[in-house]
């Protein structure tokens, strides 16, 4: 892969500026195309590579700070073996984030890195959950990318107003976000989908399984690049095809993020993504006479009016009281796994520093 087609997979200025200080150890950029058990795929100028992570890097690297797919690395290339090794990961501009299901030391999770826009798919086929989608864009906003939301299989979608309903239930969940409607199997949507991510733009597709994030991948290469399967007819769910999270180049440039199906899904960070996603409660909440007001029968609650009011919807408040305890819950969970990693910081300083003792000990004893 020579280094325009790097520029195809977003490099540019800003990036050769912060990868800069790994040129002079003799290093060179790379993409994290996939993640697998133990190893890394990556794209480099000198074309694609396997690659595993230094020692140090994996050592200090604290909790979400390990490569994922998306990210931009530096790298001890060895074309002629086909590997590399990942020194460093260069800083994020964007990352895709989550509250790692079940109980983990280290809960946070990171999906992507360095997307422009986060794509929600959501098919027409009985997969439409205006609560399961306003979780979506939660994650989608706090990342710091574009979110978008993608209505498939607009093929099985025969009634016109099935597909203007389903647009109007997530209009009311998602203003102001782009809204498509597409076909993997007819082709319609795609080339405003191309447009959106346009030459050098980086999209990570979000669902659960049998959306057809798959299928919509290959519609655009133009070839059976991912694996794809049925979904069940009795409940329109799918089975997970896709094991791992895995970058694909597009034809015109730019690049799709093919993800497993998410069964489980909590946001992780400071709550900027839940205020974005309940834009219409946060409004309202900007006249409630108490600024910490829980909007739970406090006295004087601008949201509770709201809703007695038919302005807001009730499933609305709900989903935001439930986001919104789950908030700060992480909140809490964040600051311990902060210790938990200070502690494991300084016992790695420590070893080193009684290392470096012992070899002068045994110098000053010849």
């Amino acid at each position: 892969m020579s280094g325009g087609a790097l520029a195809v997979l977003g490099w540019d200025e800003g990036r050769a500026a912060a990868f800069a200080p790994h040129a002079d150890s003799g290093l060179v950029p790379a993409r994290v195309t996939a993640e697998l058990r133990g190893a890394y795929e990556i794209a480099a100028s000198a074309g694609a590579l396997t690659a595993s992570l230094a020692g140090r890097l994996r050592h200090v690297a604290g909790p979400g700070e390990l490569p994922v797919v998306g990210d931009w690395v530096a790298v001890q290339a060895r074309p002629a073996e086909g590997s590399a090794s990942i020194h460093a990961v260069l800083p994020r501009r964007t990352r895709v984030t989550r509250r790692a299901p079940g109980d983990h030391a280290t809960p946070l999770q990171v999906l992507a890195a360095n997307v422009d826009i986060v794509l929600i798919a959501t098919s027409l086929n009985g997969d439409l959950n205006p609560r399961r989608l306003e979780r979506y864009l939660a994650v989608a906003w706090e990342s710091g990318a574009r979110p978008a939301v993608l209505l498939t299989k607009a093929d099985l979608a025969r009634d016109p107003v099935e597909v203007a309903i389903a647009e109007a239930a997530v209009a009311e969940v998602a203003a102001g976000v782009p809204v498509l409607v597409v076909s993997a199997l007819t082709g319609d949507g795609l080339d405003g989908l191309r447009a959106l991510v346009g030459s050098t733009g980086t999209v990570v597709v979000l669902g659960s399984s049998g959306v057809g994030k798959s299928t919509l991948v290959n519609a655009l290469v133009g070839e059976q690049r991912l694996a794809t399967t049925a979904i069940r007819e009795d409940d329109a769910r799918g089975r997970h095809m896709t094991t791992h999270r895995q970058l694909v180049p597009l034809p015109g440039g730019g690049a799709f993020i093919d993800t497993p199906g998410l069964r489980e899904l909590a946001p992780w960070d400071d709550g900027a993504g839940l205020w974005s996603a309940f834009a219409d409660v946060e409004a309202y909440a900007a006249g409630c006479r108490f600024t910490d007001c829980g909007h739970d029968r406090e006295p004087g609650c601008a949201v509770a009016v709201a809703v007695a009011a038919g302005e807001l919807g009730a499933d609305r408040l709900a989903g935001w009281r439930k986001l919104a305890r789950e908030e700060r819950h992480v909140t809490l969970e964040q600051d311990a796994v902060a210790r938990r990693e200070e502690r494991r910081r300084w016992a790695i300083i420590g070893k080193a520093g009684s290392a470096r003792a012992a070899a002068r000990r045994g110098e000053w004893g010849r």
